[in-house]
């Protein structure tokens, strides 16, 4: 058994602690981070299963809407971070970025896009941006 600093007990828990996985912002990492996100996902699901199947497909969703917008408008490296919450699976991104995503019209007529941040937000319990000076972080909270 392991003791914090104030000499109490801790029971050792076998549920992973968290996800951190650095990209260098090419096309190919977004299926990288997908990947990742996706082993992550089957680890946590050994100790902590999802309450439904979907919500696996929704965070894998998440990751890869987050990492191609990344690529498409925050040219640079990215970090991916998932870790469990009490209810869920919040997932951060952090990229090179001060812009924040903003809502567009989905104009399928006129050619693809504009589909992803809506999607975000119907997927996930909350979303927020912290604009950093170096970039931001796109967090999303998903039921697991």
């Amino acid at each position: 058994m392991e003791s914090d600093l104030n000499g109490d007990e801790k029971v050792p828990s076998d549920e992973p602690q968290g996800l951190t996985s650095t990209f260098p912002g090419q096309l190919r990492n977004v299926t990288d981070a997908r990947l990742v996100a996706d082993d992550y996902l089957c680890e946590l699901a050994r100790t902590s299963p999802p309450g439904a199947a979907e919500h696996w497909d929704d965070i894998l969703l998440v990751v890869t809407e987050l990492a191609a917008n990344t690529v498409q408008y925050a040219p640079g490296p990215f970090e991916l971070r998932i870790r469990p919450t009490f209810d869920g699976v919040h997932v951060t991104l952090r990229d090179s970025s001060t812009t924040p995503p903003a809502p567009r019209r989905v104009d399928p007529a006129h050619g693809a896009g504009g589909i992803g941040w809506h999607l975000l937000h119907a997927l996930c319990h909350q979303v927020s941006v912290v604009v950093r000076p170096d970039g931001k972080d796109v967090h999303a909270f998903l039921p697991w």
